[in-house]
């Protein structure tokens, strides 16, 4: 995840349709209308039949230990393109990273999201952790050229200028934040060996502390990741961010920095899946 604009260049579905019921009575009132019949007791107990044979087809469906039998379908019938479709991501991991994906179109988007959870990670602002980092995400070639021109990226003043010492760690008492959580992915373009996937996603960024000048906030952002089927996963050869799709900011109270702390401390993240 790229810091603002300072960071950028080097950091390396379906619509649904929401409907609105409107009070009976025709009156156009949105907050009350004309008042419902009464139920009678045998309406109530029709009803009450009712949502009792709902809840055992739910308990009935839902039976199982999530695993995904044998000849289970990438793309189960009547799901919208952003549904989850059970299949898991990855056997395994490399230097912490999920790796080992399909050699398909979901398998490219898995790997995407995931890959720019570990490139906007804490761990990019440390040297040895930024190296293994790059060696997981990106082909061999494309790694070798990349990790000079980044150790001079992230040099020393720049860390500072994030509150950070040479060595990319925060000042005692206080937690550096730097996480991208994924919102979607999105197929520009696939081919046997290759794929361009967007990840739209939303990050935070900043030093949590007392007396913290760079207070944690959120971004906006896509991310746009070029792969290649190398060594039987995907790679990436080349990647590239922008702002957006931003939506309005809520009105949810900023927390305090140590909420925010404890909050980056006890929540984990995850391996994601399209």
């Amino acid at each position: 995840m790229s810091y603002d604009d300072e960071t950028d260049g080097f950091g390396s579905g379906g619509a649904g349709q929401t409907r609105t019921r409107l009070p009976e009575g025709g009156t156009g009132d949105v907050y009350g209308g004309a008042r419902r019949p009464a139920r009678t007791s045998r309406s109530l107990v029709m009803v009450v039949g009712v949502v009792v044979l709902l809840i055992s087809a739910i308990a009935f469906a839902n039976r199982g230990d999530g695993t995904v039998s044998p000849g289970t379908t990438d793309t189960a019938k009547g799901t919208t393109p952003t549904a989850a479709t059970g299949i898991r991501p990855v056997a395994g991991k490399h230097a912490g990273i999920p790796a080992g994906y399909a050699k398909d179109e979901q398998g490219a988007q898995s790997a995407a999201a995931n890959y720019a959870v570990a490139l906007g990670s804490v761990g990019m602002f440390q040297r040895d952790s930024r190296h293994r980092i790059v060696d997981s995400v990106y082909t061999p070639e494309v790694a070798a050229g990349l990790k000079g021109p980044q150790d001079s990226a992230y040099s020393t003043e720049f860390l500072k200028r994030l509150g950070l010492d040479p060595e990319g760690n925060a000042p005692a008492g206080s937690t550096f934040v730097s996480r991208t959580i994924p919102v979607g992915t999105k197929v520009e373009a696939f081919s046997d060996d290759t794929a361009r996937i967007s990840v739209w996603y939303t990050g935070l960024i900043g030093m949590s502390g007392e007396g913290s000048t760079d207070p944690v906030r959120t971004t906006w952002k896509t991310w746009t990741f070029d792969l290649k089927w190398t060594d039987n996963d995907w790679k990436v050869v080349r990647d590239s961010e922008k702002d957006g799709p931003a939506p309005v900011p809520g009105d949810v109270a900023a927390s305090t920095s140590d909420e925010i702390s404890q909050a980056v401390q006890e929540f984990g993240g995850f391996t994601y899946a399209r």
